[in-house]
């Protein structure tokens, strides 16, 4: 496992936060939530207050970039390089039951096209992930234990290129539930990760995909 760590000048919910992040704090679904964009930070350099990294080996490469089909224009988060697992977390914030949430456009991979969020977040081996992926058209439920990542379990899905699509996780305990686009595509229970953990984005392998207005929250 690679990690880069970006200089973390903000704290995140009920914290101090800068003018280089958009936040609201609303509440909705028995949430409380944070929602961050990434529109007042500079094109072309990594975001500030998140951690990145790679599970596994590789070189990715997390920047914020102007894209003018962003859900809230002007600025997206992009992964434009490779490795097995490329993960970038905001690790200040820490979240046991809540919900984590973020648009994502997938747009080239020739292994893979895939955008996901990570929540309890331990450390890059330890953490559970849900992506949907416009190659296989499918959605998936993974722990990450020990580096290595363990299938939950996956079902098909329509995950279309080159479009936003909004991936949701809600979690209380050991009950996950996976929502894509407005759809409960997975629901169960799962007791391999337990306690509070930070959260954040994931692709694989060559995915490049563009994130936008991640959202999370704790249970009331």
């Amino acid at each position: 496992m690679d990690t880069a760590r970006i200089a973390h000048p903000i704290r995140i919910h009920r914290l101090l936060v800068p003018a280089a992040f958009s936040l609201g704090v609303f509440a909705m679904n028995g949430f409380a939530n944070d929602v961050v964009n990434f529109d007042r930070m500079k094109p072309g350099a990594a975001p500030e207050g998140w951690s990145a990294g790679v599970t596994g080996s590789g070189s990715p490469r997390w920047t914020v970039e102007a894209d003018p089909s962003a859900p809230s224009p002007p600025h997206v988060l992009k992964q434009s390089g490779s490795g097995t697992f490329p993960w970038c977390v905001m690790k200040d914030v820490s979240v046991e039951d809540g919900f984590v949430e973020v648009k994502f456009k997938p747009l080239s991979g020739r292994e893979d096209q895939a955008g996901g969020v990570v929540w309890r977040w331990k450390d890059g081996s330890r953490y559970y992930v849900a992506r949907a992926n416009a190659l296989e058209n499918n959605v998936s439920l993974y722990y990450t234990e020990g580096g290595s990542r363990k299938t939950i379990k996956y079902v098909d899905a329509p995950v279309a290129a080159g479009r936003w699509h909004t991936l949701r996780v809600e979690f209380a305990g050991t009950r996950i539930k996976v929502i894509l686009d407005g759809a409960a595509r997975i629901d169960l229970d799962d007791r391999h990760i337990d306690g509070a953990g930070a959260v954040g984005v994931w692709t694989k392998a060559d995915s490049v995909t563009a994130f936008d207005d991640f959202a999370y929250g704790r249970a009331k």
